[in-house]
């Protein structure tokens, strides 16, 4: 090999995969670039810099190790934008991205149309983290905030300078602050191309986009077009400073990672990189040689070939090193316990090397525990390593159904109030590793919740036939908006019953954005296509319900301030000698009595203030009643030197929202419909 244009190759080597500053050449100006291509028969690098551009063939052998095409290019300097040509047996692919590659270009405008002929971008790391750290939450104590980025400040009622962008949501930080929530879990910002959607609008005619980014081009790349100024360093610099700004405001950051599949869909989508270079490696093929589809796009990851598998893991460590990233929510995580045939492993060596790798021992690991197929693992995901997390979808279901009326599952309702024992301590996990959600960007909003019936997706181009049908929700009487007082208050209501249920039960709370001041998509319980205000956070919204958000604001203040809602471990049900009453106790009307036999839809739990010989709060009586009549409960009998209080009720939040609490002078409470009472009493 030669000179090109200036440039030197030489063999280059192996390891590590990707392009990286080799220290070879005149003033270290080396990069060596390394691919896994098994199926290239013959493979070119491309390199573009200044309008000039230089490719070389690699030659067969001379720049192989194995399976791995390799070369060192000297007297480069950064930053350049390259990619692959490939040639296989039959055919010939061009514009590969290096699956690698730490940026990419050509998506750098939001919504504008693309070539598809992506390049990777390799530029040198400047950024300087200063004394950044992970804030380092505790499970038990944190909370969770789902959001959308762009969609978080994209909407002009945000008042933000540089809406829907990294430095948007450190725009916000003043506020994720003040509701006092520890983390945000960040919907997916690995690279993706927004204008890959066939469907179009029935109202506009316009072509629709794919909003939430759930189709990665490759799994290293932050997305430009998210950055106030994507050029500058395709938004890898605007996201490390929105890190590092969220950390120190004691905010961790909590990336959902799709591994389960590509944007490369299936056998007749477009060609990016996995099927030019190791389709059968990367993919994983049914008994008829078709691309399996447990992921529902087209394609499903090969997670637990070695290949796959160290990719993930690279990517993963990546982000924690490089943008100090402090955990991942898996999507399709049920995905990721598969063999390259399908079947479901008991032991899947990705989920252990996860769960053991040094680097990632301290960051968050949470599951969505299914896939699109029909496995659902939710309290049976592999952790033997007692390490995942699962986002608790039953806890969502028992919940909702209870909220609405549903009768018969009182004592499951109980069983996730109490963290769901009954799912993880089998595998000895803990109640922190349920992460309790009732809404998610999956299916309405919590305003929508109280306000549909049915689902209306019709402006998704797909004739109402997508997103689920389960959604176990109530609109009091009326289907979407309303101006009567009756039902408009009992919705404001029952939105106050559920963040309850969410914040007062064990178990690590998800919150998604927007909730806490009754945000609505309109009834669309799959927004996954709309870009506007249908998909956009409606700050206006928060300036219209100021009670609903002072309620929220300090219910987590109330979760934050009592350690009866952070435990460790599982309750015990055993009578304390100091405090002569069990940890965890239920109640119906009459004491010790919740009739969970009787298809009841009241009942009452106590939890005691006392551990061992130590307390640790006032004891805490939380009674609920989601029947249609009134409801009388008589208070337990415990020894206590002073009064209960009332200290919140759903059905007059003003009780909550002040200062003084109430004091229970007789033994005896009532609560009416749909409504939530919570006392306390110190010893």
């Amino acid at each position: 090999m030669g000179n090109l244009k200036g440039l030197t190759a030489k063999r280059g080597k192996a390891y590590p995969l990707g392009a990286t500053k080799s220290g070879f050449g005149p003033n270290n100006s080396g990069v060596n670039f390394a691919i896994y291509a098994p199926a290239a028969t013959q493979l070119f690098l491309v390199i573009e810099k200044g309008g000039e551009k230089f490719d070389l063939e690699l030659v067969k052998y001379k720049n192989q190790t194995g399976q791995v095409w390799h070369v060192d290019i000297q007297n480069i300097t950064a930053p350049f934008s390259y990619y692959y040509q490939i040639q296989q047996e039959d055919q010939a692919f061009d514009f590969i991205i290096d699956p690698y590659a730490p940026a990419l270009t050509g998506l750098e405008k939001w919504g504008a149309k693309k070539n598809y002929c992506f390049r990777g971008y390799y530029q040198e790391h400047d950024f300087d983290w200063g004394d950044d750290q992970p804030p380092a939450h505790t499970s038990s104590k944190s909370i969770i905030y789902e959001l959308h980025l762009r969609g978080f400040t994209k909407d002009l009622s945000s008042k933000t300078k540089h809406s829907g962008t990294y430095d948007g949501v450190i725009e916000k930080i003043p506020y994720l602050q003040e509701l006092g929530v520890t983390a945000i879990e960040i919907m997916p910002i690995h690279e993706f191309d927004e204008t890959d959607n066939p469907f179009k609008s029935p109202k506009t005619g316009e072509k629709l986009v794919n909003y939430w980014g759930y189709a990665n081009l490759n799994f290293f790349a932050p997305k430009a077009a998210y950055a106030k100024d994507p050029e500058e360093s395709k938004g890898v610099n605007d996201f490390k400073r929105m890190v590092k700004a969220l950390h120190k405001a004691d905010i961790e950051v909590i990336l959902d990672v799709v591994f389960n599949h590509t944007a490369e869909g299936g056998e007749d989508w477009k060609t990016f990189n996995f099927k030019a270079l190791a389709p059968h490696e990367y993919y994983i093929y049914d008994k008829k040689g078709q691309m399996a589809n447990y992921s529902g796009c087209g394609n499903t990851l090969n997670c637990n070939h070695p290949v796959t598998r160290k990719m993930i893991l690279d990517s993963l460590v990546y982000w924690v090193v490089e943008m100090h990233i402090d955990g991942f929510r898996f999507d399709l995580a049920s995905i990721l316990s598969r063999d390259e045939k399908g079947e479901v492993l008991t032991n899947p060596p990705l989920l252990e090397a996860i769960a053991k790798h040094p680097v990632l021992s301290g960051s968050k690991i949470i599951a969505e525990a299914w896939d699109a197929q029909g496995l659902y693992q939710v309290g049976s995901f592999p952790a033997s390593h007692k390490r995942w997390a699962e986002w608790n979808g039953r806890f969502r279901d028992a919940i909702r159904l209870f909220a609405k009326g549903t009768s018969g599952i009182a004592g499951e309702v109980a069983t996730r109030l109490a963290g769901s024992e009954d799912l993880y301590s089998h595998s000895q996990r803990n109640p922190f590793h349920s992460i309790n959600f009732i809404t998610s960007h999956d299916g309405f909003t919590m305003a929508d919740l109280v306000s549909f019936e049915g689902k209306h997706n019709f402006q998704n181009g797909e004739n109402n036939q997508d997103g689920t049908n389960d959604n176990h929700s109530i609109n009091f009487g009326i289907e979407g908006k309303t101006n009567e007082s009756v039902i408009v208050n009992l919705r404001q209501q029952q939105q106050r019953n559920l963040a309850c249920f969410l914040l007062l039960s064990q178990g690590t709370p998800m919150i998604l954005s927007g909730d806490e001041f009754g945000n609505s998509q309109g009834g669309n319980n799959n927004t996954w296509c709309q870009d506007n205000e249908t998909g956009w956070l409606n700050w206006s919204e928060k300036e219209k319900n100021p009670e609903l958000f002072l309620f929220w604001k300090r219910l987590i203040a109330f979760r934050k301030d009592h350690a009866l809602f952070q435990r460790k471990e599982f309750y015990t049900g055993e009578v304390n000698p100091n405090s002569h009453i069990p940890d965890i106790s239920w109640h119906g009307s009459e004491p010790s009595d919740p009739r969970f036999d009787k298809d009841v839809l009241h009942f009452a739990m106590l939890i005691d203030g006392m551990r061992g010989d130590t307390v640790i709060g006032p004891c805490l009586y939380m009674a609920m009643n989601f029947s249609k009549s009134d409801k009388e409960f008589r208070l337990p009998e415990i020894n206590r030197s002073n009064p209960w209080q009332r200290v919140l009720d759903t059905a007059e939040p003003k009780a909550f929202l002040n200062e003084t609490r109430e004091v229970i002078e007789e033994g005896r409470i009532q609560l009416p419909p749909f409504s939530i009472q919570v006392l306390q009493a110190s010893y």
